[in-house]
């Protein structure tokens, strides 16, 4: 995936894959399958490091993510997140720290928001930095929503989402996450804009989909409703942890073909 794909890619009614990754390790697998773009996701704080929010989620722990994703990602197209409020401290601040994801390894960054964030995303967009934005439900205003609620099911906040989508598309992003919408909504907005929609619990009809990789694999102990486990990595881990330790207490490893002469 190149920047102009995803115009065409709408264009041409062709989905989208995007997966969320955090490290060298998993970014190798998805560098051996088909999936279009890996975002390295502020969920890191939650997901990888036990934090009950994204709001943990500093630069360096973006940057340390977005490395250790480059360097197995094998070319794949990758979205780094803007920590919370990183690019609220200052134009200077915001330009600095897009400046230093791009150079991490990231082809884009994504932002949440749209009112305040706009001027900030044309004059990024302007100096080359392409970035993503993101609406519905925004972790990063969790305090503001109350918690991990569904956005826009009343008629006045759905206009409201449709309207910052709009604001982002009109100052320069290339596509939009939609997350936590009702699926109708997810349909409008996606048929109002030329650029692509990234669902993720805003139904089937946006122009692509992404999830964490910990929840498609079976890792996530409570996934959200949104999610699909497309495999039981978590269960096999187990099994073959508790083979190790048999192993280990009935002396059967290591064996002499596992020793060194």
């Amino acid at each position: 995936m190149t920047l102009p794909d995803f115009r065409r890619r709408k264009a041409g009614n062709q989905r989208i894959s995007f997966v969320t990754c955090y490290d060298c390790a998993f970014a190798r697998l998805v560098a051996q399958t088909d999936l279009d773009c890996i975002l390295v996701g502020d969920s890191v704080a939650m997901v990888v490091h036990g934090h009950p929010s994204t709001l943990a989620a500093d630069l360096p722990m973006m940057l340390f993510h977005t490395e250790s994703v480059a360097r197995g990602a094998g070319g794949k197209f990758i979205v780094g997140d803007m920590p919370f409020l990183e690019h609220r401290k200052g134009q200077s601040e915001a330009v600095s720290a897009a400046q230093a994801l791009l150079r991490a390894g990231a082809q884009a960054i994504k932002l949440e928001g749209a009112a305040g964030n706009l001027e900030i995303i044309q004059s990024l967009v302007e100096g080359g930095v392409p970035v993503m934005g993101h609406v519905g439900l925004t972790p990063q205003f969790i305090h503001a929503f109350g918690g991990f609620k569904v956005q826009g099911r009343e008629d006045a906040a759905a206009e409201r989402i449709l309207a910052d989508a709009k604001a982002l598309e009109a100052s320069g992003v290339f596509s939009i996450v939609l997350e936590g919408i009702p699926a109708t909504l997810g349909k409008r907005i996606t048929d109002a804009l030329s650029i692509p929609t990234i669902g993720i619990g805003a139904g089937p009809d946006c122009d692509g989909q992404v999830l964490v990789l910990h929840d498609l694999l079976g890792f996530t102990e409570k996934p959200p409703k949104f999610a699909r486990a497309f495999g039981e990595v978590a269960s096999a881990s187990v099994t073959a942890l508790r083979a190790y330790d048999e192993a280990v207490k009935t002396n059967t490893f290591p064996t002499e073909k596992e020793s060194y002469a």
